[in-house]
């Protein structure tokens, strides 16, 4: 019988199973979805199901440069421990190198390799593994030269931080110095021309609130703000931090005399805004003793 494209989200969302797996177990039972599910417990298929609730804060941030074009990419586990399997290593790598050639996490988990979709991967992984894990997140960065660095590495190139910095000229070196700013001092943005309007504004109007605190004139306190927004965007946008190899320079300033300047950056870090629930051993064992 015909499977049609809406039993197979249903199972895919009932276990947990890639899309190629939940396609295969109703071809093999002739659509019947109680058969199905069986058919992929047998398999170890489906224990990704029962996984993919709880919290995976843990992981990689990959990074792969390749003429000019830069890509960095968050894998997540539950633990560490994971973090340093080489198993779950070598599965960043791979998905990592794919990542080059789509434009988003969407197209990502539907891309292929070796004729298997990274989302059937992935489950393939959590059950083969036992935790949960997903693909998080991944960003591309272009320019006339693309630097990379990790921080923290668990294996080449990937780690609990991962930086690509873009240039207008050619010094790799200078471009590796900068990445290891934006890893150590992770600022907002490239400059003050990139930053959120809302972020500004929300800052502006709680300066000017602490600045009413004082009791001072409004028109002295209009200067104040003046002072503090600069102060500012000296602390959050690159261009104009403090370069943490020389504080005598800013970054631009730095780029200047290394004869490049830095069009953009990406900085990824593994876990970034994602609520970790801790929970002790105590309640670990209890919470597993009632199933």
């Amino acid at each position: 019988m015909a499977i049609t494209a809406a039993q197979v989200k249903e199972l895919r969302d009932s276990t947990g199973a890639g899309m190629m797996d939940a396609k295969k177990a109703l071809t093999e039972t002739d659509g019947d979805m109680e058969a199905a599910v069986d058919w992929l417990r047998t398999k170890g298929l489906a224990k990704a199901a029962k996984k993919s609730g709880r919290t995976a804060a843990e992981g990689l941030v990959a990074v792969s440069v390749e003429d000019g074009k830069g890509v960095a990419v968050e894998v997540n586990s539950e633990t560490d421990f994971v973090a340093k399997n080489a198993d779950f290593q070598e599965m960043v790598s791979q998905i990592t190198n794919v990542a080059r050639t789509v434009g988003s996490v969407e197209a990502l988990n539907e891309a292929e390799i070796g004729g298997k979709q990274v989302s059937a991967i992935i489950t393939d992984k959590i059950a083969t593994i036992g935790e949960n894990m997903s693909v998080r997140r991944m960003q591309v960065l272009e320019g006339e030269t693309v630097v990379s660095y990790v921080h923290n590495a668990a294996a080449p190139d990937m780690g609990k931080i991962g930086v690509l910095v873009a240039l207008k000229g050619d010094n790799a070196a200078f471009g590796k110095q900068v990445a290891m700013h934006i890893a150590a001092v992770n600022p907002a943005s490239l400059s003050e021309a990139d930053l959120d309007p809302a972020v500004v504004e929300k800052e502006k109007q709680v300066q000017m609130d602490i600045a009413r605190e004082s009791g001072k004139p409004e028109q002295v306190i209009e200067k104040m703000i003046v002072g503090r927004m600069k102060k500012y965007m000296a602390e959050v946008t690159l261009v104009n931090q403090q370069f943490v190899v020389n504080p005598d320079l800013t970054v631009a300033k730095a780029a200047e005399e290394a004869g490049v300047e830095v069009t953009g950056f990406v900085r990824l870090e593994v876990g970034e805004g994602i609520e970790k629930v801790e929970e002790d051993f105590a309640a670990e064992v209890a919470k597993a003793a009632q199933g």
